[in-house]
């Protein structure tokens, strides 16, 4: 019994010794060197935290098995070199809003296993040649927000594998052309150079397997042609805080295959049609910030993948009707914080693909344009934003027009009335100025258009023109001018139109004309003038006034003439009157035996001098 009692006894201490040597070999092993002062250490995870630890330097004593170090917000100033040099094992190292103003060469190394380096938040100015030294395994390197004036040649030597640069808020004045050399595994680029004028294309050639590329606050007033030449991989471009960027060039993008595109406050005035239209693989643009005022009709369709256009708080007025017509896959518009009056159906390929809209913040009129919305509104997404009213329904005590259970009967529209409706037919002499008064009331507010006499439409400019005010005008009025003009004013509602008749007279009917026909004539702008020229009338009485101007004018020149021709021989003091002129005749005088003799005869004759 006793035998059998001390076996069982010592069974068990076996066991527990099995179990407690078990759980030993699973559990983690300890530091290997106490944690240092002011620092919290976890034996679990290997973290040493000495964030707000008041730090002036880097501790003399790490864990020299830690994976990751934190010495964030403290006053380090100074890395001395190979200050982690035991830190074998450290895969993150965290020293972001520090008062570090200089990286001494080789201060990391010793991190071989270092995978992620934040810099980001100190007094950094230049990054010297060698400061990454011995990160043969570093992927993401931070120094957003320091005061970095630059990248020198070769700057991240040695560190090949590196695949993520972040260096936002920062003051860039150059990027040398061999920069970031050596780095052919990047793939996400994010730069800010308010004093950088234009892209480093040359610079971003070695980095040709870029995805992401994010650029801030550059001082360029345009993207040059081919900005981004090399980089065929580059699926994502940000381009945001450019002031002064106010167009594209139309090869700006060319050669790029990218699937989102973001330019963010900068100062657009249009959309950029042309530079768009070989992105066939684009789903994402965002235009969002700019000056941006129309978006014209059938100008996207060559961006047939496109599911998603975000232009939120530019000074969007109107989206023609067929704007979208070819976006199939069409499904989130965000165009909150403009200035638009409505937003048609008829500007989508189908309003039923669509399934995210942002309205909100918009000066709408809510009219029967909305109704689609309203019948919609159950399977549309806005946000939590819904769009509101910002007159009509707003007298019925409704400003969101979605929640009101009568929308259907109030959301109505007003056909086109033109005013003041009397017949109007205009004689007038050619070269005056004529001018025919066109308004009409309606809901919404109807456009007029005008229609010459062949029923084409006028625009805002040419000696023929429609003005804003509806009115057509019609400057130095010629014969041909003459006929029947058409006013038209239409909304979704309806139209009306409204002809006026014009006749002007040519020169031919006034009195005594008479006609210079050839080298005087003019080309006729008529078509139905088949002799093609217009004879210039001039008037008698004209071409007489114009000669007597004429010869007033000479004889008054010559008399001019002859009086200062007077004055400056009075000038001159008294002169002799008469003068006697010698001369030779060509005929010999004759010798007296009939031969030619050496005696030649001389005449004289006398002037008189004024």
């Amino acid at each position: 019994m006793q035998a059998a009692r001390h076996h069982r006894l010592c069974l068990g201490a076996f066991c527990m010794l099995a179990a407690g040597m078990a759980l030993t070999s699973e559990a983690p092993p300890p530091l290997s060197s106490s944690c240092p002062h002011l620092c919290v250490c976890d034996v679990t995870t290997r973290q040493v935290n000495c964030s707000y630890g008041g730090l002036s330097t880097v501790p003399e004593t790490l864990p020299s098995d830690a994976t990751q170090l934190n010495l964030s917000h403290n006053g380090i100033r100074i890395l001395a070199p190979q200050r982690f040099r035991s830190l074998i094992r450290l895969l993150d190292l965290d020293l972001s809003d520090n008062l570090l103003a200089y990286i001494q060469v080789d201060a990391f190394l010793g991190l071989r296993s270092l995978v992620n380096l934040r810099l980001a938040r100190n007094l950094l100015k230049i990054l010297p040649v060698g400061a990454f030294s011995g990160l043969s395994e570093l992927q993401l390197l931070d120094v957003s927000s320091n005061e970095l004036l630059g990248f020198l040649d070769f700057t991240f030597r040695g560190v090949a594998r590196l695949r993520v640069i972040q260096a936002l808020q920062n003051d860039l004045v150059f990027i040398s052309r061999q920069a970031f050399a050596g780095l052919s595994g990047l793939r996400q680029l994010y730069l800010d150079a308010c004093n950088v004028t234009s892209v480093p294309t040359e610079a971003l050639a070695h980095v040709g397997g870029l995805t992401s590329l994010y650029l801030q606050r550059f001082d360029s007033s345009s993207l040059p042609s081919y900005a981004f030449i090399g980089l065929a991989r580059l699926k994502q471009l940000v381009v945001t805080d450019w002031p002064r960027l106010e167009a594209l060039s139309a090869n700006s993008l060319v050669g790029l295959n990218l699937t989102s595109l973001t330019i963010r406050k900068c100062n657009l005035s249009a959309v950029p049609y042309v530079p768009l239209h070989h992105l066939v693989y684009l789903v994402h643009l965002d235009l969002s910030y700019n000056p941006i005022t129309y978006i014209h009709a059938n100008q996207l369709g060559e961006l047939p993948r496109l599911q998603e256009l975000h232009l939120v708080g530019g000074r969007l007025l109107h989206i023609q009707l067929m704007a979208f017509a070819r976006l199939t896959h069409l499904n989130l518009l965000n165009v909150s914080g403009n200035l638009l009056s409505t937003l048609q159906e008829g500007i989508f390929h189908s309003a039923h693909g669509l399934q995210h809209l942002g309205l909100d913040a918009n000066p709408l009129s809510c009219d029967c344009r909305l109704l689609w919305l309203v019948r919609r509104r159950s399977s549309l997404s806005f946000g939590g934003r819904s769009p509101v009213c910002s007159s009509t329904l707003r007298s019925w005590g409704w400003r969101n027009f979605l929640e009101c259970a009568e929308a259907e009967a109030l959301l109505t529209c007003r056909p086109p009335r033109i005013q003041r409706r009397q017949l109007q037919q205009v004689r007038a002499d050619q070269g005056h100025t004529v001018l025919f008064y066109c308004s009409a009331e309606g809901d919404p507010a109807p456009s007029v258009t005008w229609l010459s006499p062949q029923r084409r439409v006028f625009g805002e400019v040419g000696r023929i023109r429609a003005l804003a005010n509806g009115s057509l005008e019609v400057r130095f009025a010629q014969p041909q001018d003459s006929g029947t003009y058409c006013c038209v004013a239409s909304n979704v509602a309806g139209n009306d139109t409204w002809p006026v008749t014009l006749h002007i007279r040519g020169f031919s009917s006034s009195p005594n004309p008479f006609h210079l026909k050839s080298w005087l004539a003019f080309p006729s702008t008529s078509p139905g003038d088949a002799s093609g020229s217009q004879e210039l009338p001039i008037d008698v009485k004209t071409l007489l006034i114009a000669a007597s101007i004429g010869l007033l004018s000479f004889f008054g020149s010559v008399s001019l003439c002859f009086v200062f021709m007077f004055l400056w021989y009075k000038g001159k003091g008294q002169r002799k009157h008469t003068a006697t002129i010698a001369y030779v005749p060509r005929s010999a005088v004759v010798s007296r035996d009939g031969s030619a003799g050496n005696y030649m005869e001389t005449s004289k004759f006398t002037m008189k001098l004024m």
